[in-house]
């Protein structure tokens, strides 16, 4: 095929070098850095089914698994395929991940599985896209937004996690993963729609969201039984109790509603009943699920590595020890930056065990980069895990080394510059993830009264898998036993 028959419009080398590598490509309607086309190898797998069943194959979430190792081995770090039935171009390539994620909204956009908008909703974050994305986004940011964050969620952060650790028994064991899933759950309970910790209604509340959660990261089979119709039937119990705490806040009109943001969207949104709904269902998810798992993987790896636990001690020990020499108690956001260690560890936490594995956006056009073809209309996966566990970009991916991410690193060769730029945890461009800070100061604030009051060793073999959703088939068992520092 000759360079300029792909794109399907008259295409013109701006200037080509010796080397055959163009300085710019025009396309008619876009500008794309490239070098002459080469054809995009890969396997599109069966018919249909291509090779989804493969690809989602659970494996070790400290590695991209089976599947992408030996596909990147035969075809490269970019390579097309046949996943969620429909044809694909898979990126492990950290320069066109981040080129997708630049130009969501011009040459590409976010386009999820149609069973994921079924059971999130047509109105959820995840699957929106244009103005009304960009419009549900701003509502998020408002409440999620740095000045919120240091004067009113700080406080209920540290609330939240002192009721989940003031809870634990000395010498017992407990699932460390549905811990960490309780003090997210109602962190964001209370946030959203001003629910208490341990009442009825968000105990039932959180029954119907953990069968709704196992729907979400199931096949979508809606067949009698199965997980994917549990959901569906959760979805609407916990619609209809939204929609019911809807009409008590425009019964009530009082202004402490304004502190959630259920109230705060009722009273200056001119969003829909149903489009409020989905956005209060998929903030209820986002906020809860992925924020739970990074908390467990870090408890997990930190177990594994006691130096980083005794410097994590030493940096908490000073924190608090200031305080009581001020005669303070709670948190303050300057006590929250001097945590900079903590910061290592939870960008290596992010890192190694990859919690958001993978994203799903579709080419709007023909786009072509670094002599790669990316068809319009094809789905294209921008694997992340693959960017942060590629051994060309950071030294010894598959160890738990916070180190790396300090400015003067002793402890190996890692350019903190490169390993930054390499590391997208929450995304990028117009879509990064709204909740990015609030995420970094919850594990922050669980560590930091965590290091302080308890030793803990895993009390069973278990490890995090990703299927691709990241878990731990056991919950992550731990044996505690507090201490005073």
């Amino acid at each position: 095929m000759a360079d300029d028959e792909f794109s399907g419009t008259r295409s013109i080398p701006l200037s080509l070098n010796e080397m055959g590598t163009m300085i710019g490509w025009v396309d008619g309607t876009t500008l794309v850095i490239s070098k002459r086309a080469t054809r995009t190898s890969g396997n599109m797998g069966w018919p249909f089914l291509g090779e989804t069943i493969a690809y989602l194959k659970p494996y070790t979430a400290t590695t991209i698994g089976k599947f992408m190792e030996e596909h990147i081995s035969r075809y490269g770090k970019i390579y097309k395929s046949h996943l969620f039935g429909e044809p694909t171009i898979v990126s492990a390539d950290a320069g066109l991940n981040r080129f997708i994620l630049q130009n969501e909204g011009k040459l590409f956009e976010c386009s999820y599985p149609r069973s994921i908008g079924g059971i999130l909703g047509k109105w959820s974050m995840l699957v929106l896209v244009g103005d009304m994305h960009r419009d549900m986004r701003t509502i998020s940011l408002n409440f999620l937004s740095n000045a919120r964050v240091r004067t009113h969620l700080l406080k209920e952060v540290e609330k939240h996690t002192l009721l989940v650790l003031g809870s634990w028994i000395e010498n017992s064991i407990i699932c460390a993963q549905d811990e960490a899933k309780k003090f997210t759950f109602n962190l964001m309970a209370e946030h959203i729609m001003s629910l208490k910790p341990g009442k009825p209604e968000t105990e039932q509340l959180k029954k119907e969201y953990i069968t709704f959660m196992k729907g979400v990261i199931s096949a979508p089979l809606n067949f009698p039984g199965t997980a994917y119709r549990k959901a569906l039937q959760s979805r609407s119990t916990i619609l209809k109790f939204i929609e019911r705490k809807m009409e008590e806040r425009v019964k009530k009109k009082t202004e402490d509603d304004q502190n959630e943001l259920l109230g705060w969207v009722l009273k200056n949104s001119n969003l829909s009943k149903e489009q409020i709904l989905d956005l209060v269902l998929s903030l209820l998810f986002a906020g809860h699920e992925t924020s739970s798992v990074a908390i467990a993987l870090g408890i997990y790896f930190l177990q594994g590595c006691p130096t980083a636990v005794q410097q994590l001690k030493e940096e908490h020990v000073e924190i608090s020890k200031a305080k009581r020499e001020l005669g303070e108690t709670e948190l303050s956001w300057d006590d929250y930056k001097k945590m900079e260690f903590t910061q290592c560890v939870i960008s290596e936490t992010l890192r190694l065990g990859n919690v958001v594995r993978f994203l799903h956006r579709k080419a709007l056009k023909n786009v072509r980069y670094k002599g790669y073809d990316i068809p319009c209309g094809w789905k294209v996966l921008p694997v992340i895990a693959a960017v942060h566990l590629d051994p060309s970009l950071f030294d010894q991916p598959w160890h738990f080394n916070p180190w790396r991410w300090l400015q003067n690193n002793t402890r190996g060769s890692q350019n903190t510059t490169t390993t930054s730029n390499n590391f997208m945890p929450f995304g990028g461009g117009p879509r990064l993830c709204a909740g990015t800070e609030l995420a970094k100061l919850e594990m922050a604030v669980f560590i930091h009264y965590l290091v302080l009051n308890f030793r803990w060793e895993l009390a069973d073999t278990d490890e995090a898998l990703a299927f691709p959703f990241v878990d731990f088939p056991k919950g992550l068992p731990i044996r505690i036993q507090p201490h005073t520092l």
